[in-house]
């Protein structure tokens, strides 16, 4: 029902507009008597012989929400209902700031893929750990980046302060730098700023009588070199694992008239590129760490090649949008399969 009635109806409007509007729409159904209920009898497949232990946490299923559809945990609850096994808030700033200038996301309807250049728009930190507080069960990743404002040399500031708010709200963390929506944010994936970044909320983790594990976004268009340092700087810093991976800047092989705008590609185009990264960190590292695989997962045999190419968890963005919550139970119904 959703791609043949809902999504072209949808398709029509401004994309920015229409995830407002979904938003609202979501948390209104969800308001009425029997919704939540009904959302979670279509879509939820529980069974025991999904739920996944990664990291020190027990998931009941492998199917996670990304980063950058709920940024400041308005929906998480809601969302829930569509059976995700966990939910990725954020990107989370220390203060809140309005991201790049409007339009700034746009859909790619050839390639079943979006090209956005938010710019971390979201309403800070504070505002998000004020919701966070009232959940109820949903298993949270906690997303987190620096502020625009902030240079690069100041940038760990941001990050410490985000770690400390969302620590007793949130199950894992997210460290990202890796978004092309940001200025300069790219270079603190190189070794030396990385290493620092890393080890030094790690050492605060470390300071906590319960630890939370803390994950690392990388981008597609790193190369083999950089992709080996990643693994030295996992295994030096010892964080629990890595997401593979964020949008890229390439544009090769496009059919969409708007293919030329700037910011990060996600969807259908990724989706080769982000299992070749998983497959390669997993096979140098010798699968020494878990990894998300996230990118272009539209289908459950995406899902599943991610996850056969080293991933222990996969989480949709741009293939929820086009595929809508029955991909969810699609990958899940297929796990069960195997």
């Amino acid at each position: 029902m959703y791609k043949i009635f809902i999504r072209p109806l949808l398709f029509c409007f401004d994309p920015e507009k229409v995830h407002y509007f979904t938003f609202s729409l979501i948390r209104f159904l969800n308001k009425i008597p029997g919704f939540s209920g009904l959302f979670q009898a279509l879509y939820e497949v529980k069974d025991a012989r999904l739920e996944r232990e990664v990291f020190g946490i027990k998931f009941k299923n492998p199917v996670g929400l990304a980063a950058g559809f709920d940024k400041d945990a308005k929906l998480y609850q809601e969302l829930s209902n569509f059976g995700f096994g966990f939910i990725e808030i954020g990107t989370l700033t220390p203060v809140g700031q309005e991201g790049n200038p409007k339009k700034r996301l746009f859909r790619l309807k050839e390639d079943n893929a979006i090209i956005n250049r938010m710019g971390f728009n979201n309403g800070g930190v504070k505002e998000a750990v004020e919701r966070l507080k009232k959940n109820k069960g949903v298993l949270i990743g906690g997303n987190i980046g620096k502020n625009k404002v902030t240079p690069n040399e100041e940038a760990v500031q941001d990050y410490e302060i985000c770690f400390e708010a969302l620590f007793p709200y949130v199950d894992y963390f997210v460290v990202n730098v890796s978004s092309p929506n940001t200025p300069n944010l790219r270079e603190l994936q190189d070794k030396k700023p990385l290493t620092e970044l890393l080890q030094t909320l790690q050492d605060k983790n470390n300071s906590k009588p319960n630890q939370k594990p803390i994950l690392l976004k990388i981008a597609p268009d790193l190369t083999d070199e950089q992709l080996l340092d990643i693994i030295d700087i996992v295994n030096e810093t010892k964080i629990a694992g890595v997401i593979a991976t964020n949008t890229t800047i390439y544009r090769e092989g496009l059919q969409s008239e708007n293919k030329s705008e700037m910011g990060g590609l996600s969807g259908k185009p990724l989706t080769k590129r982000s299992t070749e990264v998983i497959r390669f960190l997993s096979e140098k590292s010798n699968k020494s760490f878990p990894i998300i695989g996230v990118g272009g997962i539209h289908t459950a045999e995406d899902a599943l090649e991610k996850l056969e190419a080293g991933a222990s968890l996969v989480q949709l963005y741009t293939g929820f949008i086009y595929e809508g919550p029955q991909l969810i139970k699609d990958i899940n119904k297929a796990l069960l399969k195997k």
